[in-house]
């Protein structure tokens, strides 16, 4: 993969809150919706894809002048697999940072139905937190089938229904939050499992 930085936790309610103007609480309240965690460094979530998009453009736009170049984006499939996977430090974990999943994630067994603060478990290999676990997490991809040829740095296709989301949830079982898998729903879904994390690319 060429180079690219992954943040080192999923955007957190405060960050959202800067550059949206707009709180969890004030979304949640808008839309009657129940809270799952709140506080400045809890996840983000009750986030669609647009919201994502919409966040990196912002985002973009109000630091252009200090990245040198660089831009925010959300990460693809294959950028965020590889940097869960530990990248060239990877371990070969079934979990991103451990085999031991209660090590490494808030799910459905250790969350208490909520999600949590980051980077209250253990980091990966590379010094990332949650990338199992807490809330999904968007990626920039279409979801498809992997092609049968080998790719490097894929993008996935061209177009498509749904998009990709990552990583498993305070709400999901071991099996969902496991590196390898994945899943996708519609560009317009939210819901109190779903954030994302910010990539940096040259």
């Amino acid at each position: 993969l060429s180079t690219y930085y992954m943040g080192e936790t999923e955007v957190t309610q405060a960050l959202w809150q800067a550059v949206m103007g707009k709180s969890l609480t004030q979304i949640v309240n808008e839309n009657g919706w129940s809270t799952y965690g709140v506080g400045d460094n809890y996840p983000m979530y009750y986030i669609n894809y647009e919201d994502c998009k919409t966040f990196v453009s912002k985002l973009n736009s109000l630091l252009s002048t200090q990245l040198g170049g660089k831009r925010f984006a959300l990460p693809t499939e294959a950028q965020w697999e590889y940097a869960a996977r530990g990248g060239n430090k990877s371990q070969g974990y079934k979990y991103s940072g451990s085999n031991s999943l209660s090590a490494v994630a808030w799910y459905t067994d250790n969350s208490g139905d909520a999600s949590h603060t980051v980077k209250t478990k253990q980091a990966n290999e590379l010094g990332l937190y949650d990338m199992s676990g807490n809330v999904w997490e968007w990626c920039q991809d279409w979801y498809s089938s992997y092609s049968r040829s080998s790719e490097t740095n894929p993008t996935g296709s061209s177009s498509g229904s749904s998009r990709v989301f990552r990583g498993g949830s305070w709400y999901n079982n071991a099996r969902n939050c496991r590196v390898s898998n994945r899943f996708g729903n519609t560009p317009s879904r939210c819901g109190n499992y779903l954030g994302f994390r910010l990539c940096v690319l040259p």
